[in-house]
């Protein structure tokens, strides 16, 4: 049986990955407004990740004995300026969301739970995969500083996107 701080913190952290697809699904929607269909392909892409990550959770509290309770998810951002702001609210996003894991992770320590601390390895090394994934796109996205052609290739780039083999969600 989970202790209630961790049942209630993991409850907290499906509602942020359920808010994490979503912010995402709202990005592909703006990249689908402006014509860029290779960025909309990643951010759905991410979509997806993020809903895996929350149902991950989701079976792993009950699977513990935990009661699951879900949430209003809040509305995400709409409109970004440029396709550079949309992956730098990602970015800063994934920050976010690893804090969030982090802090998980010390409250598993704090509680002597073994099991949970264990599980939330897989988050901590996702983060880091996610938070490096969209910092490349960050810099190239700088590295061309409003060049059309080059938004052209990193659109094309992007929407090549597939799903990694054996990867776990």
């Amino acid at each position: 049986m989970i202790k209630p701080s961790l049942e209630k913190a993991l409850n907290e952290q499906i509602n942020a990955e359920f808010h994490s697809a979503y912010l995402y699904l709202s990005m592909a929607a703006y990249f689908h407004s402006v014509n860029l269909d290779g960025c909309a392909h990643w951010m759905d892409m991410q979509y997806q990740e993020e809903v895996a990550h929350a149902m991950k959770i989701f079976a792993f509290l009950n699977d513990r004995g935990g009661r699951i309770h879900l949430t209003a998810i809040d509305g995400p951002e709409a409109e970004w300026a440029s396709p550079l702001a949309a992956f730098e609210a990602a970015y800063e996003h994934e920050q976010y969301i690893t804090g969030r894991i982090n802090n998980l992770v010390g409250l598993a320590i704090k509680e002597n739970d073994y099991a949970t601390h264990t599980f939330l390895q897989w988050f901590v090394n996702e983060q880091v995969e996610e938070e490096a994934s969209v910092d490349a796109i960050v810099q190239s996205l700088k590295m061309m500083e409003g060049d059309k052609r080059g938004l052209f290739m990193i659109d094309r780039e992007l929407g090549a996107r597939q799903a990694e083999a054996g990867e776990e969600a």
